[in-house]
């Protein structure tokens, strides 16, 4: 689980220290990185994901740690803790965080990725997808429980032997 927390930290203080700097020197403003394509556009976002529920505050911060607390205990409850799997919940764990955080003290999230093609948006919820992502990936590539062998060789046999009796 050290390494879920790792990764969380990093993508919490990594996207803090981004929204910090941004909202210090360039509130309000659109750098242009790659001109019509990739902009640094710094906006407070008062609802979910795309502006959703804006200005529901309060609502948004209890879905925000009731999502936390369950994801945590599913988190807990997997029994196989493989690398990737870790890693995609310290991702969805620091992205829900740092948002959360935003939320709580500023009564906002600052967003400032902006595609140009997409509604800004901003490191936690990338990592947040990522994660999410990665974990639907692995939950498609786990071998599926392959059926006891002795026990269908048990069955084959009885079947087997009713039928030479015969």
């Amino acid at each position: 689980m050290g390494v879920a927390w790792i990764i969380a930290a990093a993508v919490f203080f990594a996207d803090f220290l981004i929204k910090t700097y941004l909202r210090t020197n360039f509130s309000y403003s659109s750098i242009p990185v790659i001109e019509k394509i990739f902009h640094i556009t710094v906006v407070e976002n008062s609802g979910a994901a795309f502006g959703f529920l804006r200005g529901k505050t309060t609502f948004l911060i209890c879905i925000g740690i009731v999502f936390i607390l369950v994801f945590l205990f599913v988190m807990k409850k997997e029994e196989k803790k493989g690398p990737l799997f870790l890693a995609s919940c310290g991702l969805i764990i620091g992205g829900a965080i740092s948002n959360l955080y935003d939320r709580i003290f500023l009564g906002f999230v600052i967003d400032y990725i902006d595609l140009q093609i997409w509604p800004v948006f901003n490191l936690s919820d990338s990592c947040i997808t990522v994660g999410a992502f990665l974990l639907v990936w692995q939950s498609y590539r786990r071998p599926r429980h392959k059926p006891d062998s002795k026990k269908n060789n048990s069955i084959h046999t009885q079947v087997n032997s009713k039928d030479t009796s015969a």
